[in-house]
């Protein structure tokens, strides 16, 4: 295929390669992460658990050892004064003394515990509405190390520590999976973008330009071409876009075991050059003016072969975006092989199609235009002979039947036009096969009876076309070879998609050993090309004949 250079960018893709630039391996952290979130810490936690929340510094059990021993005392001394009978002046004021200052150090106490208390109560009250408000990074204050709450309220701080880093590590996860959504939305975005550049083609050279003009424009590249295998196993450059028209001349056929793409293609590998200068070097130009451009060359794929390369010029600042997008490029080139190979097949089948038209108008001809041509010829030598005699009946008989052949050959040239045009009835397969069966009963004479109980609206076109052909076909060998008066043509479909074609007529008949050759020196042609048009539908065609007795031809096949 010629080298095809694309020039005007149509494509209305902004998407960027690489918007969604992390990782995806980042997500194979997630679970490591996870482990040691649920470890930190553990340890202190472990050799706190044993150990009380709250607990009385030594200053207050010192405290209440010395209120307890000082109501021993008192109660020591009540007890003495009431069993001794002393009346000393000096007890009641001692005892009064001892009373007030226990009674004092008791309330001071329980002041104390009051006010640690409601202090702990409001800070704690503080910190769960904070939390509840999501401000996770609220701490309980620790006044100090001798407070009855300092170690509950460390306890709560580490819950909070741990709800803390629990949020940050779920807000992480959710940054990462909507990072990775984007990251697969804008993969599918971008091969959306190809294949729809690639379903829109109408062939090969197309089908390169659109595809180039696209990726050129989503990866924002310099300049992108396409090189394919050929049989003699180099790389040729079959499609490109940015570069000059010196440049594509001189890389049109480069040596595939010795260069890059070569490479990338032979290992099904991307390959990426940092630099041009060997580029540079082997062509004797510069790609570029710019030199901060690398050369990417991605292998394009059809199942287990390899059909050529694909080359991004790719500027270094955008070399990150692209490496990160190795995935979705080796999708892009087997989205491409396979294309390409489609588009090739596609071409080998019209060429065959085409062979094979040719090869039905040539049996036409030489069954009909080719014999009577060759019958003219013999007229016309009998009729110069017929000059030379110069007997008149001769001479006027023999224009006769020249004028008679002229005639027929003129019919015969018609009819093969006929033919040779699209068959098809706009209005379905049923006005087309009635229109084919009162055109031959116009032009035979013969008596020809048509049926029809069909029940499906429309056909395939394709299947259209095959189906009237083969009727066609039939009608043509009964008009040759059969020499009948009647033919009865049926055309019957259900519901389900189950067709039946059935072309009946009353003539002479053939052998069984005729039906069942396959083309014996250009004899019963048309039975062949029936059979190879049925297998083309997945149908089934079959003859039924007896000497003296006519022939039946039905062909049943199934429209799903």
């Amino acid at each position: 295929m010629p080298q095809t250079t694309a020039q005007n960018p149509k494509s209305n893709v902004s998407t960027r390669l690489g918007s969604a630039d992390v990782p995806l391996v980042e997500l194979k952290y997630l679970a490591t992460e996870e482990k040691d979130t649920n470890t930190t810490d553990n340890t202190d936690v472990f050799d706190m658990k044993d150990v009380p929340a709250i607990i009385f510094p030594w200053q207050a059990q010192v405290g209440f050892v010395v209120l307890f021993l000082l109501f021993i005392m008192i109660g020591t001394f009540d007890f003495w004064i009431i069993n001794s009978h002393i009346q000393e002046g000096w007890l009641p004021f001692t005892m009064s003394i001892l009373w007030g200052v226990a009674g004092i150090g008791l309330l001071v106490l329980l002041w104390w515990i009051w006010d640690e208390f409601t202090q702990f109560g409001n800070d704690l009250s503080q910190w769960a509405e904070s939390l509840r408000l999501g401000e996770l990074s609220e701490r309980m204050s620790i006044p100090h190390e001798f407070s009855p709450s300092y170690r509950i309220r460390r306890r709560l701080n580490r819950i909070s520590c741990d709800y803390q880093k629990l949020s940050e590590k779920i807000e992480q996860r959710h940054f990462r999976q909507e990072r990775h959504i984007e990251q697969k939305k804008h993969y599918l975005t971008v091969l959306y973008d190809v294949a729809a550049c690639i379903n829109g083609s109408n062939d090969l050279e197309d089908l390169l330009n659109q595809f180039l003009m696209t990726l050129k424009e989503v990866v924002k590249a310099e300049a992108a071409t396409v090189r394919l295998l050929d049989d003699d196993g180099q790389m040729r450059l079959v499609a490109s876009i940015g570069l000059t028209d010196d440049i594509i001349k001189k890389e049109e056929i480069m040596p595939a075991p010795h260069c890059l793409c070569g490479k990338a293609a032979v290992s099904g590998e991307i390959k990426i050059r940092q630099d041009l200068d060997k580029c540079n070097l082997r062509v004797g130009s510069h790609f570029f003016k710019d030199e901060n451009v690398e050369l990417i060359a991605v292998p394009l794929q059809y199942r287990s072969q390899t059909l050529g390369v694909y080359n991004l010029f790719i500027n270094k600042k955008h070399h990150a975006l692209i490496e990160d997008e190795s995935e979705l490029l080796i999708s892009i080139g087997r989205h491409l092989g396979m294309a390409i190979e489609k588009a090739s097949l596609d071409e080998e089948a019209k060429l065959l199609s085409i062979m094979e038209e040719r090869t039905r108008m040539a049996h036409e001809l030489h069954d009909s235009l080719a014999q009577t041509l060759a019958s003219l010829r013999y007229k016309a030598r009998l009729l110069d002979d017929s000059l030379h005699t110069d007997r008149d009946e001769l001479i006027w008989s023999g224009l006769e039947d020249l004028e008679a052949s002229i005639d027929i050959a003129n019919i015969e040239l018609r009819s093969l036009m006929t033919d040779f045009r699209a068959p098809i009835d706009e209005r379905g397969i049923v006005c087309a096969i009635e229109r084919l069966s009162k055109r031959f009963e116009r032009e035979t004479g013969l008596e020809v009876f048509f049926y029809q109980n069909w029940h499906l609206e429309r056909l395939p076109r394709k299947l259209e076309v095959e189906v009237v052909r083969i009727v066609q076909e039939a009608l043509v060998n009964i008009r040759k070879h059969s020499q009948a008066k009647t033919i009865r043509i049926l055309i019957y479909s259900s519901a389900q998609g189950e067709c039946r074609i059935l072309v009946e007529d009353d003539g002479i008949g053939m052998q069984k050993s005729s039906i069942n050759k396959t083309n014996d020196a250009g004899e019963h042609i048309g039975l062949t090309v029936m059979r190879e048009r049925a297998a083309r539908i997945n149908g089934e065609i079959q003859f039924d004949s007896e000497e003296g007795e006519g022939t039946l031809i039905q062909l049943n096949f199934t429209v799903s």
